[in-house]
């Protein structure tokens, strides 16, 4: 990536810009693969060349995925009247919504719920801990595979990127903290779970990963099941070839910021630039833009409202999102990550209820009410669609460690803004949260209704790597009743 260091190299260009640097400052590796053909397809798009898009509700998505697989019956389902083994821990309490009821460990998302349209009955068959179902709609495949694929369908935001949305200065797609899976330890270390990625459209459309370096305030005392919040933030993908240096660190070192300025100002006035085509320099451009660097700079942020979202990664990671809002990011997802030792997931087999009640379920609370509030204060929620689900529910019985099991057979979702009706409870479970009785919706449905509120028609074909059409919303319709 472009280093920040002496101008003297041993192998420069004529200008004094090495070869090397200007290779890795004009592809930065931000997409996964270079962006001259993400900037061709804006083109075509703008020329009519691809069709399908229309004026949206929402200008942006912003997806929280609660990695893992949270539990509907201790967060936003719960069945009092069920037996202990079922019902367990946690007391439901009132919401702002008069009839609908949530975990008492949500009071601040309690606060919202009559501003929100909750689904209860999200059902599927995909029992595996990639959010492919969720951010492609596509359920089928091989529950085993654990890693991105270019035989993958697209996700929305590659899509998005395909039709050219979202503006020339920033990624039409941005990914945080860190692409799934990137914190996974032991067997699974390095591992790219499949999702949030351009598949069969070509890598060239997979979005900005940001990357992260969380810091913990102790040990776990046991394993997994005893998660201990990550703190940090996310940051720009390798801006100078040194991981630990933030947008922040840049700033203050203002040595080094001259340093990478100037380096971009040598590369922009370079003569092999200057032989590069046109989608090739708009491709720099994005890739050096301040608009870029300043969306993950959170220093500009009060420290009030830092504090608000909460110094933790989930926290920063949303308010980079309503940073990233604010310039024209189409879709951004956030994940709730896993930390090797450290956990933080939701994938609760074990200490169910002493992961939601200490860790995931207080971040939660803070951080989406927070982004809520936010972008209403702003004028922006009407124009933000936000999501909060998994990628599957889990099951009714407590387990002998205190843990609930997969169960995709019904979760929730939860959505506010961006078109989506106010006060709604869309489908109704059985008595133990693990069938819908009424309204079932599949992940399709879920993804054709963020496509229907950016514009997109969910139905629109394009060619995968054989030629042949594909839906991106892979068969699903919009849910016109929380429309």
């Amino acid at each position: 990536m472009l280093s920040v260091t002496s101008s003297k190299r041993a192998t420069t260009l004529c200008d004094g810009l090495s070869r090397r640097e200007l290779m890795q400052v004009g592809g930065l590796s931000l997409f996964g693969a270079t962006l001259p053909s993400l900037l061709t397809a804006r083109a075509a798009n703008a020329a009519g060349g691809k069709g399908g898009v229309r004026e949206g509700r929402a200008k942006s998505v912003i997806l929280f995925n609660l990695l893992g697989g949270p539990s509907q019956l201790d967060m936003f389902d719960m069945k009092p009247d069920a037996p202990a083994e079922v019902r367990g821990e946690f007391r439901p309490i009132e919401t702002s919504l008069p009839g609908c009821f949530i975990s008492e460990h949500m009071p601040n998302v309690a606060r919202w719920m009559h501003r929100t349209s909750l689904i209860r009955t999200v059902t599927h068959g995909y029992n595996a801990h990639n959010p492919l179902n969720i951010m492609t709609g596509f359920s089928g495949g091989n529950f085993a595979q654990l890693r991105a694929e270019p035989t993958d369908p697209p996700d929305i935001g590659a899509v998005c990127q395909y039709l050219g949305l979202g503006t020339k200065e920033l990624p039409g797609a941005v990914c945080m903290p860190c692409y799934p899976g990137w914190g996974e330890s032991n067997m699974y270390a390095g591992l790219r779970r499949p999702g949030p990625y351009g598949g069969w459209l070509g890598s060239q459309y997979d979005p900005l990963f940001a990357v992260c370096d969380p810091k913990f305030e102790r040990e776990p005392k046991v394993n997994f099941y005893d998660p201990v919040t990550p703190m940090g933030e996310p940051k720009l993908p390798s801006l100078d070839g040194t991981p630990d240096v933030t947008t922040v660190r840049l700033d203050r070192r203002r040595s080094v910021l001259d340093q990478l300025d100037t380096a971009f100002a040598a590369a922009r006035s370079s003569k092999p630039l200057d032989s590069m085509s046109y989608f090739q320099q708009r491709a720099f451009d994005i890739l050096t833009s301040q608009k870029t660097r300043d969306a993950f700079d959170l220093s500009k942020e009060p420290d009030a409202l830092r504090d608000k979202y909460g110094r933790h990664l989930t926290g920063s990671s949303m308010l980079v999102a309503r940073r990233l809002v604010e310039g024209g990011v189409p879709f951004i997802s956030v994940h709730a990550e896993i930390f090797g030792k450290y956990g933080h997931s939701y994938d609760t087999h074990s200490n169910n209820f002493g992961m939601l009640k200490d860790s995931n379920l207080p971040m939660l609370d803070q951080s989406v009410p927070a982004l809520l509030e936010d972008l209403d204060s702003r004028g922006l929620l009407d124009s933000t669609l936000v999501v909060v689900m998994g990628e599957m529910g889990r099951s009714a019985r407590v387990n002998g460690t205190a843990g609930r099991d997969h169960w995709p057979q019904c979760g929730f979702s939860l959505m506010a803004g961006g078109g989506i009706r106010q006060g709604v409870v869309h489908g109704e479970s059985d008595a133990q949260a693990q069938w819908p009785k009424s309204f079932p919706v599949s992940p399709a449905d879920i993804v054709a209704t963020l496509y229907n509120q950016l514009g997109i028609d969910p139905h629109l074909m394009l060619p995968d790597r054989t030629g042949r059409p594909m839906s991106v919303a892979h068969g699903g319709d919009p849910i016109r009743e929380i429309l």
